[in-house]
């Protein structure tokens, strides 16, 4: 957590994360943001426990014709929540939405991963006339009510034994970033990033409550998924890494029937962390798709889009 909100902490280093850190108070938090290149907005959003930098060097590839937006949920990355911040997903999607608004975008496309996903086509569904467009890689938007292979993780994880671990050990980050990653291993500087927002146990516990979240949420996210169809006819491109310990082949054929007219774009060997595990493949992929962008063609392997 960012110990002095407004400002970028020393240990963000200038080479591997080139950007301008950029801060703005949205319902009392301090949200940090980049806003890098021109063009069609691409809006990124991350999940636990990871921030803006995950998705340093997609950006770096696209913002030569894009302009990319990627921001940090409050109480991860370089941003910092008000007191009394739950920390719970809905929360964060009301967030997002004040940040868009305060930015003004328009005609946006959204990128999510992992609670990225809910939380941003939550916030999508909720203003399709901002966002026109989605990429999908590696998430869910639905109640998990009844999967064993969510439940188990979540009362585990969001139990107080999981909760022990995550303030002591920084589990989460130590563990699950490394795991989340197959096609690569993490650097030692890439992981002194994804450490640095959580150098105590209290710093640490943005990233304990999503856990719980997922079972806790259940009604929330039978709203997020039902709000889908508010997006049905929007292009939608998944970029889907196949060697993924959490979301697999059955959410990506889910989101494949929620929107039939997707483009899917699997990425065998890759794990949950799509934009740093394969940042090449997935800035290929959005060129590949996105009309501002496209080459006739599109990716060999990929479905077409409608």
């Amino acid at each position: 957590m960012n110990p002095t909100p407004g400002r970028r902490p020393d240990w963000v280093s200038a080479e591997l994360y080139p950007y301008t850190s950029r801060f703005i108070e949205v319902d009392g938090h301090v949200v940090h943001y980049i806003d890098e290149g021109a063009g069609p907005v691409l809006l990124f959003l991350h999940g636990n426990p990871v921030w803006s930098f995950l998705y340093r060097q997609v950006i770096g590839d696209l913002s030569e014709r894009f302009r990319c937006v990627a921001l940090d949920l409050p109480g991860f990355g370089l941003s910092s929540a008000a007191d009394g911040y739950g920390y719970r997903p809905s929360e964060h999607a009301t967030v997002v939405e004040g940040v868009v608004s305060r930015l003004g975008l328009s005609d946006a496309t959204m990128v999510v991963n992992d609670w990225g996903g809910p939380i941003g086509l939550s916030v999508a569904a909720g203003r399709p006339d901002v966002f026109t467009r989605l990429v999908i890689a590696n998430t869910w938007a639905w109640s998990v009510r009844g999967d064993r292979h969510f439940e188990v993780f979540s009362w585990l994880m969001g139990g107080p034994i999981g909760r022990v671990l995550i303030a002591r050990f920084n589990l989460f980050v130590n563990q699950l970033i490394p795991r989340g990653h197959s096609r690569r291993r993490p650097t030692a500087g890439e992981m002194a990033h994804y450490r640095g927002p959580f150098p105590t146990p209290a710093s640490r516990r943005p990233t304990s409550i999503f856990p719980r979240q997922i079972t806790r949420s259940h009604a929330w996210l039978e709203r997020v998924e039902r709000g889908l169809d508010r997006l049905a006819q929007h292009p939608v491109l998944l970029v889907w890494g196949e060697a993924d310990i959490a979301f697999r082949a059955r959410e990506r054929e889910r989101f494949e029937r929620l929107f039939p007219r997707a483009r899917t774009v699997r990425l065998p060997g890759v794990g949950h962390f799509v934009a740093s595990d394969a940042p090449a493949d997935m800035s290929a992929a959005i060129r590949a798709w996105h009309p501002h962008t496209a080459v006739q063609g599109g990716l060999a392997g990929g479905s077409a889009e409608g």
